[in-house]
């Protein structure tokens, strides 16, 4: 059996991005399952034979080719046979950037992927690439990682982005990899690719569909902004991106991604608070009472820094906010009227909210 190192650690070497953290994938070829595991190879893979190094737990891949017989990225059936080749395993992957392998420091190159990385595209292998709707997040994602090189979706792989749009197979993507490929993507440094490769396909308005109309049409902007965010936290910058969006709308959006409850609950908060944080220096003692309360601020602390935090990112001014916080936050409760301890201590917020707006004036 001949072992080679394949796809982004390959890629990543070629563009001088590879260190010793750079996760490696290998794909064996002439190989079975049980000489894996004679091996000492341990098998993880369920739909199709992957196995994990005994001493340093990458992946190996056993080579293979793949046919579609239903709809989504699960819809394949595998054929692990000895028989298949290096070429045919990597004539399968999306990108000719991804389709390379290397051996003894030998690069095996078959579909040019090292003159698109020169030439800075996104290109499709084959016409296969339309059998899977998770290479259209991909390729979006990619183009967000690979911004700074300048890249760009090569013609014929938009089209067939856009063709496999009009067909509906983007619908078959579901929520768990929309997701993660949003947070992959939101995690680097210029995000606005990854959403103008989607919506420049059509694909933003079918995976994002509870956004509002009035989003689609004007999100350009937006999505500039997010690349000159001073934050690499992507649950911040996902808070910006949806910030003008109506409550429901990003109820919505969660709930058909699946969103992690801290993404749920702090984009809603953001959006819900936006106008009120703008004009706080304006706000009467009941209104900076219940938005303290249905912020939770003195009981989620660190949630509360990051909703701040958001605000700071859209350059809103919240030093008047924490500094009430801090106020408020000093309560001596033991020196309250324990007859009624609760009454006691929303009199004694409010009495500290109204000193501070005199203050301020």
């Amino acid at each position: 059996m001949k072992v080679y190192l394949v796809g982004g650690a390959v890629r990543d070497r070629l563009l001088g991005l590879a260190d010793d953290n750079t996760e490696k994938d290998w794909v064996v070829v002439g190989a079975s399952p049980d000489e894996m595991l004679d091996l000492g190879y341990r098998q993880v893979g369920k739909e199709f034979p992957v196995f994990l190094h005994p001493g340093t737990q990458e992946e190996y891949a056993l080579a293979r080719l793949e046919r579609k017989v239903g709809t989504g990225y699960k819809g394949f059936e595998f054929d692990t046979s000895r028989e298949v080749t290096l070429e045919q395993d990597l004539s399968r992957r999306d990108l000719t950037i991804n389709a390379m392998a290397e051996k003894n420091g030998e690069l095996f190159d078959p579909f040019n992927g090292q003159q698109d990385l020169d030439s800075g595209l996104l290109r499709h292998v084959s016409k296969a690439f339309s059998e899977d709707p998770v290479r259209i997040l991909r390729v979006a994602r990619f183009a967000a990682r690979f911004k700074k090189f300048g890249f760009k979706v090569a013609h014929s792989t938009h089209k067939l982005m856009k063709d496999m749009v009009a067909s509906g197979e983007v619908d078959a993507l579901t929520p768990e990899r929309v997701f993660k490929e949003l947070e992959k993507s939101l995690s680097y440094k210029t995000p606005s690719a990854f959403f103008k490769v989607l919506s420049a396909c059509g694909a933003y308005e079918r995976v994002f569909a509870p956004l509002s109309v009035q989003a689609h049409q004007n999100h350009d902007n937006t999505f500039e902004f997010l690349d000159a965010l001073n934050t690499d936290q992507p649950p911040l910058k996902f808070c910006v991106w949806l910030v003008n969006e109506p409550i429901v709308s990003i109820d919505q959006l969660c709930k058909r991604l699946k969103c992690p409850k801290n993404y749920e609950q702090l984009a809603k908060l953001s959006a819900q608070f936006y106008s009120f944080v703008q004009s706080f220096d304006s706000q009467t003692v009941d209104s900076i009472v219940d938005f303290f309360a249905k912020t939770d601020a003195l009981r989620r602390k660190d949630r509360f820094v990051e909703l701040l935090t958001v605000y700071q990112l859209l350059a809103i001014n919240v030093d008047a906010i924490e500094e009430l916080t801090k106020q408020l936050s000093s309560i001596d409760i033991a020196a309250l009227d324990k007859t009624n301890i609760a009454q006691a201590i929303a009199s004694e917020k409010k009495v500290i909210i109204q000193l501070f707006l005199n203050s301020a004036k």
